[in-house]
């Protein structure tokens, strides 16, 4: 044990910083409580509903993989890890990621309000890890990136809803999730 005590500090300091009372979900909840990584521990904010499913993805980082359907990325022997849960009735959000190695990733979140493996534009959400407009288009890579190390990643990210006229943006109103 390298790390130890300090280790288990730093993660008790990185849990500690999640927003007061986040519900940790996802089948990887039990690697962020752990402290263990490398992993990544995502705020969602903004959630318009709590209907459906809610899911964290990781890709690879360039733009031929990135968003490319999971069986192609997998035969092809490429990264992919996708984690979902329904989401909790109330109250903040937090989804854990297990990483394969310390690198480069792309992420994505999504809210699948109606719970179908379908992503429906009219009805679902989507969120990067920078916090930029989505507007009509799918986002570049690179604004998904992450650089993660062998430890536990802390990140934010901000749902997006059609918003009319104007594409994908922050539900009208945030929720203090």
């Amino acid at each position: 044990m390298r790390f130890g005590v300090l280790g288990a500090a730093l993660a008790a300091s990185v849990i500690a910083a999640t927003p007061a009372a986040a519900e940790l979900v996802g089948e990887d909840a039990a690697v962020c409580r752990a402290g263990r990584g490398p992993a990544v521990l995502a705020d969602i904010v903004g959630l318009k509903d709590r209907h459906g499913e809610i899911r964290l993805e990781l890709y690879p980082a360039n733009q031929d993989d990135f968003l490319r359907a999971d069986y192609e990325l997998i035969d092809a022997g490429k990264v992919f890890r996708r984690v979902r849960s329904a989401p909790p009735a109330a109250g903040p959000v937090s989804m854990c990621l297990k990483l394969p190695a310390p690198g480069r990733y792309a992420m994505v979140f999504t809210h699948n309000r109606a719970g179908k493996d379908k992503f429906n534009i009219w009805h679902d959400g989507a969120g990067i890890v920078k916090a930029v407009p989505l507007g009509y288009r799918q986002p570049r890579y690179e604004l998904a990136t992450i650089d993660a190390g062998a430890g536990m990643m802390h990140v934010t990210i901000h749902v997006q809803y059609l918003r009319g006229l104007r594409g994908f943006g922050p539900a009208a109103k945030e929720q203090a999730d």
